[in-house]
Protein backbone atom coordinates (compact mmCIF):
# COMPACT_ATOMS: atom_id res chain seq x y z
CA UNK A 1 0.00 0.00 0.00
CA UNK A 2 3.15 2.25 0.61
CA UNK A 3 4.16 1.84 -2.87
CA UNK A 4 0.87 2.83 -3.86
CA UNK A 5 0.69 5.88 -2.69
CA UNK A 6 4.94 6.88 -3.36
CA UNK A 7 3.12 6.34 -6.57
CA UNK A 8 0.80 8.98 -6.20
CA UNK A 9 3.12 11.49 -5.07
CA UNK A 10 5.72 10.98 -7.52
CA UNK A 11 2.80 11.33 -10.17
CA UNK A 12 1.31 14.62 -8.49
CA UNK A 13 4.87 16.07 -8.58
CA UNK A 14 5.41 15.09 -11.89
CA UNK A 15 2.25 16.56 -13.17
CA UNK A 16 3.06 19.72 -11.13
CA UNK A 17 6.49 19.94 -13.04
CA UNK A 18 4.60 19.71 -16.43
CA UNK A 19 1.98 22.11 -15.50
CA UNK A 20 4.82 24.66 -14.97
CA UNK A 21 6.60 23.64 -17.51
CA UNK A 22 3.63 24.34 -20.19
CA UNK A 23 3.09 27.58 -18.32
CA UNK A 24 6.54 28.60 -18.86
CA UNK A 25 5.99 27.58 -22.63
CA UNK A 26 2.54 29.44 -22.74
CA UNK A 27 4.28 32.35 -21.45
CA UNK A 28 6.88 32.58 -24.07
CA UNK A 29 4.70 31.53 -26.80
CA UNK A 30 2.02 34.65 -25.64
CA UNK A 31 4.77 36.83 -25.19
CA UNK A 32 5.84 36.43 -29.25
CA UNK A 33 2.28 37.25 -30.10
CA UNK A 34 1.68 33.79 -31.27
CA UNK A 35 5.04 34.04 -33.58
CA UNK A 36 6.95 31.46 -32.27
CA UNK A 37 7.26 27.73 -33.25
CA UNK A 38 8.48 24.98 -31.30
CA UNK A 39 12.13 25.53 -32.47
CA UNK A 40 12.36 29.04 -31.29
CA UNK A 41 10.17 28.24 -27.65
CA UNK A 42 12.78 25.77 -27.46
CA UNK A 43 15.90 28.04 -28.24
CA UNK A 44 14.40 30.37 -25.47
CA UNK A 45 13.76 27.71 -22.94
CA UNK A 46 17.33 26.52 -23.09
CA UNK A 47 19.03 30.18 -23.11
CA UNK A 48 16.95 30.63 -19.93
CA UNK A 49 18.42 27.45 -17.96
CA UNK A 50 15.80 24.88 -18.73
CA UNK A 51 16.12 21.80 -20.43
CA UNK A 52 14.32 22.01 -23.77
CA UNK A 53 13.68 18.39 -25.64
CA UNK A 54 11.93 19.64 -29.19
CA UNK A 55 10.00 16.38 -28.88
CA UNK A 56 8.67 17.27 -25.35
CA UNK A 57 7.90 21.08 -26.40
CA UNK A 58 6.20 19.91 -29.47
CA UNK A 59 3.85 17.66 -27.42
CA UNK A 60 3.34 20.19 -24.73
CA UNK A 61 2.32 22.99 -27.33
CA UNK A 62 0.06 20.70 -29.07
CA UNK A 63 -1.57 19.74 -26.12
CA UNK A 64 -2.16 23.39 -25.22
CA UNK A 65 -3.23 24.67 -28.80
CA UNK A 66 -0.61 26.82 -29.23
CA UNK A 67 0.36 26.45 -32.99
CA UNK A 68 2.54 29.52 -34.68
CA UNK A 69 0.42 31.97 -36.85
CA UNK A 70 3.52 31.22 -39.84
CA UNK A 71 2.06 29.97 -42.91
CA UNK A 72 3.88 29.36 -46.51
CA UNK A 73 3.03 32.37 -48.76
CA UNK A 74 4.85 33.41 -51.75
CA UNK A 75 5.83 37.12 -51.34
CA UNK A 76 5.44 38.86 -55.17
CA UNK A 77 7.61 41.11 -55.98
CA UNK A 78 5.88 44.94 -56.62
CA UNK A 79 9.37 46.57 -58.34
CA UNK A 80 9.67 46.69 -62.08
CA UNK A 81 13.57 45.81 -63.50
CA UNK A 82 12.58 45.57 -67.34
CA UNK A 83 14.62 49.09 -68.01
CA UNK A 84 17.94 48.30 -65.56
CA UNK A 85 18.75 45.50 -67.27
CA UNK A 86 22.64 46.76 -68.13
CA UNK A 87 25.81 46.91 -66.73
CA UNK A 88 25.77 49.68 -64.79
CA UNK A 89 23.50 48.23 -61.87
CA UNK A 90 26.37 46.61 -59.50
CA UNK A 91 25.80 43.73 -56.59
CA UNK A 92 28.35 44.76 -54.15
CA UNK A 93 26.94 42.25 -51.33
CA UNK A 94 27.82 38.97 -52.90
CA UNK A 95 30.17 37.27 -51.42
CA UNK A 96 30.93 39.94 -48.46
CA UNK A 97 31.32 38.96 -45.08
CA UNK A 98 28.71 40.97 -43.53
CA UNK A 99 30.32 41.40 -39.74
CA UNK A 100 28.56 44.50 -38.27
CA UNK A 101 25.78 46.86 -38.05
CA UNK A 102 24.95 49.54 -40.91
CA UNK A 103 27.98 47.88 -43.61
CA UNK A 104 24.74 46.58 -45.69
CA UNK A 105 21.14 47.77 -45.30
CA UNK A 106 18.51 46.24 -47.79
CA UNK A 107 15.15 47.92 -49.01
CA UNK A 108 12.15 46.32 -50.74
CA UNK A 109 8.54 47.83 -51.28
CA UNK A 110 5.60 45.55 -50.37
CA UNK A 111 1.81 45.94 -50.67
CA UNK A 112 -0.73 45.33 -47.73
CA UNK A 113 -4.73 45.27 -48.87
CA UNK A 114 -6.81 47.75 -47.57
CA UNK A 115 -10.86 48.23 -47.82
CA UNK A 116 -10.16 51.18 -49.93
CA UNK A 117 -7.62 49.76 -52.24
CA UNK A 118 -3.75 48.85 -51.81
CA UNK A 119 -1.20 50.78 -49.30
CA UNK A 120 2.58 50.42 -50.14
CA UNK A 121 5.09 49.99 -48.05
CA UNK A 122 8.73 50.55 -48.06
CA UNK A 123 11.53 49.50 -45.43
CA UNK A 124 15.22 49.83 -44.76
CA UNK A 125 16.62 47.11 -42.84
CA UNK A 126 20.00 46.30 -41.29
CA UNK A 127 21.38 43.11 -42.54
CA UNK A 128 23.32 42.51 -39.49
CA UNK A 129 21.34 43.09 -36.90
CA UNK A 130 17.92 42.58 -38.74
CA UNK A 131 16.75 45.60 -37.29
CA UNK A 132 14.01 48.00 -39.26
CA UNK A 133 15.88 51.46 -39.40
CA UNK A 134 13.19 52.72 -41.23
CA UNK A 135 9.24 52.08 -42.88
CA UNK A 136 7.06 54.59 -44.80
CA UNK A 137 3.39 53.48 -46.21
CA UNK A 138 1.74 55.79 -49.04
CA UNK A 139 -1.15 55.01 -51.34
CA UNK A 140 0.95 54.68 -54.29
CA UNK A 141 4.33 52.72 -54.83
CA UNK A 142 6.39 55.98 -56.38
CA UNK A 143 9.88 57.01 -56.03
CA UNK A 144 9.15 59.67 -53.56
CA UNK A 145 8.02 56.39 -51.12
CA UNK A 146 11.80 55.14 -50.93
CA UNK A 147 12.92 59.05 -50.86
CA UNK A 148 10.97 59.51 -47.98
CA UNK A 149 12.27 56.13 -46.17
CA UNK A 150 15.79 56.71 -46.88
CA UNK A 151 15.47 60.39 -45.14
CA UNK A 152 13.63 58.61 -42.03
CA UNK A 153 16.46 56.30 -42.07
CA UNK A 154 19.45 59.02 -42.00
CA UNK A 155 17.66 61.49 -39.46
CA UNK A 156 16.84 58.29 -36.55
CA UNK A 157 20.71 56.60 -37.76
CA UNK A 158 24.23 57.39 -38.48
CA UNK A 159 24.50 55.92 -41.72
CA UNK A 160 28.45 56.61 -42.54
CA UNK A 161 30.24 57.36 -46.18
CA UNK A 162 30.41 53.83 -47.24
CA UNK A 163 27.26 52.02 -46.02
CA UNK A 164 26.02 49.78 -48.67
CA UNK A 165 22.31 50.03 -49.91
CA UNK A 166 20.96 47.30 -51.24
CA UNK A 167 17.82 46.59 -53.61
CA UNK A 168 15.98 45.33 -56.63
CA UNK A 169 16.54 47.40 -60.18
CA UNK A 170 12.82 48.62 -59.51
CA UNK A 171 12.40 52.17 -61.33
CA UNK A 172 11.88 53.56 -58.16
CA UNK A 173 15.46 52.59 -56.41
CA UNK A 174 16.98 53.38 -60.15
CA UNK A 175 15.73 56.40 -60.49
CA UNK A 176 18.08 59.75 -60.12
CA UNK A 177 16.42 61.10 -57.70
CA UNK A 178 16.99 58.00 -55.63
CA UNK A 179 20.57 57.79 -56.71
CA UNK A 180 21.60 61.66 -56.06
CA UNK A 181 20.30 61.42 -52.56
CA UNK A 182 22.41 57.97 -51.76
CA UNK A 183 25.61 59.16 -53.48
CA UNK A 184 25.31 62.82 -51.94
CA UNK A 185 25.67 61.13 -48.49
CA UNK A 186 28.16 58.73 -49.56
CA UNK A 187 26.33 55.56 -49.62
CA UNK A 188 27.11 52.60 -52.34
CA UNK A 189 24.45 51.90 -54.25
CA UNK A 190 24.26 48.10 -54.83
CA UNK A 191 21.16 45.82 -56.74
CA UNK A 192 20.28 42.19 -56.99
CA UNK A 193 20.80 40.12 -60.51
CA UNK A 194 17.77 40.18 -62.47
CA UNK A 195 15.42 37.69 -61.69
CA UNK A 196 17.32 36.52 -58.29
CA UNK A 197 14.94 37.66 -55.37
CA UNK A 198 17.16 35.81 -53.36
CA UNK A 199 19.60 38.35 -53.77
CA UNK A 200 17.61 40.51 -51.44
CA UNK A 201 16.91 37.88 -49.39
CA UNK A 202 16.72 40.07 -46.05
CA UNK A 203 13.82 42.34 -47.44
CA UNK A 204 12.18 39.36 -48.69
CA UNK A 205 12.27 37.46 -45.31
CA UNK A 206 10.88 40.31 -43.46
CA UNK A 207 8.40 41.20 -45.17
CA UNK A 208 7.19 37.38 -45.60
CA UNK A 209 6.92 37.59 -41.97
CA UNK A 210 5.23 40.66 -41.66
CA UNK A 211 2.80 39.34 -44.05
CA UNK A 212 2.25 36.54 -41.71
CA UNK A 213 2.94 37.53 -38.56
CA UNK A 214 0.12 41.36 -38.72
CA UNK A 215 -1.25 41.52 -42.00
CA UNK A 216 -2.91 38.11 -43.42
CA UNK A 217 -5.08 37.48 -41.05
CA UNK A 218 -6.83 40.79 -40.43
CA UNK A 219 -8.69 43.41 -42.24
CA UNK A 220 -7.23 47.26 -42.69
CA UNK A 221 -10.37 49.44 -43.17
CA UNK A 222 -7.72 52.19 -44.85
CA UNK A 223 -3.89 53.25 -45.11
CA UNK A 224 -4.27 55.17 -42.01
CA UNK A 225 -5.38 52.05 -39.70
CA UNK A 226 -2.60 49.72 -41.88
CA UNK A 227 -0.28 52.54 -41.14
CA UNK A 228 -1.07 52.69 -37.38
CA UNK A 229 -0.94 49.04 -37.12
CA UNK A 230 2.58 48.45 -39.14
CA UNK A 231 3.94 51.24 -36.67
CA UNK A 232 3.22 49.29 -33.85
CA UNK A 233 4.31 46.16 -34.99
CA UNK A 234 7.99 47.12 -36.29
CA UNK A 235 8.82 49.69 -33.25
CA UNK A 236 6.86 47.89 -30.43
CA UNK A 237 7.26 44.02 -31.24
CA UNK A 238 9.77 43.70 -34.26
CA UNK A 239 12.26 46.07 -33.46
CA UNK A 240 12.58 45.34 -28.99
CA UNK A 241 10.58 41.99 -28.45
CA UNK A 242 10.67 39.37 -30.93
CA UNK A 243 13.73 37.49 -30.47
CA UNK A 244 15.86 35.76 -33.69
CA UNK A 245 17.25 32.32 -33.96
CA UNK A 246 19.92 33.78 -35.98
CA UNK A 247 20.60 36.41 -33.18
CA UNK A 248 21.40 34.19 -30.29
CA UNK A 249 17.52 34.60 -29.50
CA UNK A 250 17.97 38.34 -28.88
CA UNK A 251 15.33 40.99 -30.59
CA UNK A 252 17.03 43.25 -33.44
CA UNK A 253 17.19 46.07 -30.48
CA UNK A 254 19.01 44.12 -28.03
CA UNK A 255 21.85 42.61 -30.42
CA UNK A 256 22.31 45.82 -31.52
CA UNK A 257 23.01 47.26 -28.20
CA UNK A 258 24.90 44.11 -26.60
CA UNK A 259 27.29 44.41 -29.99
CA UNK A 260 28.05 48.28 -29.25
CA UNK A 261 28.58 47.77 -25.89
CA UNK A 262 31.32 44.76 -26.97
CA UNK A 263 32.69 46.66 -29.40
CA UNK A 264 33.21 49.80 -26.64
CA UNK A 265 34.90 47.82 -24.40
CA UNK A 266 37.53 46.36 -27.50
CA UNK A 267 37.96 49.58 -27.88
CA UNK A 268 38.32 50.81 -24.71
Amino acid sequence: MSGYYSYLRRKEAKNKIDQEYGEKIRTLFNKGRGTYGVDRICGLLRKNGFKASYERVKEIMKGLGLVSIHCKRCQKSLTDSSKSRGDGYPNLVRDIEITEPFQVISSDISYIRTGKGFAYTCQIIDVASNLVLAESMSNNMKKELVIQTIRQAMQRWDLRAGTIFHSDRGSQYTSNAVVSLLRKHGIKQSFSRVGKPGDNAWSESFFANLKKEQVHWQHFKDVDEAREVIFEYIEVFYNRQRVQKRLGYLSPMQWLKQWQQLNLKLVA
